[in-house]
């Protein structure tokens, strides 16, 4: 497993369909032996230029882990997917446990 994050931007006039993408991408996670750890929503923000000849955007922030074949298939649903008109996945961490971090957690 590998640890990875998410920034999307969802198109502004799509605001009120967030909780539908963010199902989508949780579910596509989930569906792929992964799991979400942490979804940060940034809210309305302004964008550093002009996309689709918008100035806002909402910015949603997804950390989340899997498999090296996970960040493959998010991206495919970004770009088919009307409402994300931006996004980026990084990988944070090479080797990831959850079961290590639940234990020193505890």
């Amino acid at each position: 497993m590998r640890k990875y994050e998410t920034l999307f931007i969802i198109h502004p006039d799509r605001v009120e369909e967030k909780d539908a993408v963010l199902e989508k991408l949780t579910n596509l996670i989930q569906e792929n032996d992964g799991g979400v750890l942490k979804v940060d929503e940034w809210g309305m923000r302004k964008l550093a230029y002009p996309i689709e000849k918008k100035k806002q955007g909402y910015y949603i922030l997804v950390e989340f882990y899997g498999n090296a074949e996970l960040p493959p298939k998010i991206e495919s649903y970004f770009r088919v997917d009307e409402r994300v008109i931006r996004f980026i996945v990084v990988k944070l961490e090479d080797r990831y446990v959850p079961e290590e971090e639940a234990a020193a957690a505890a």
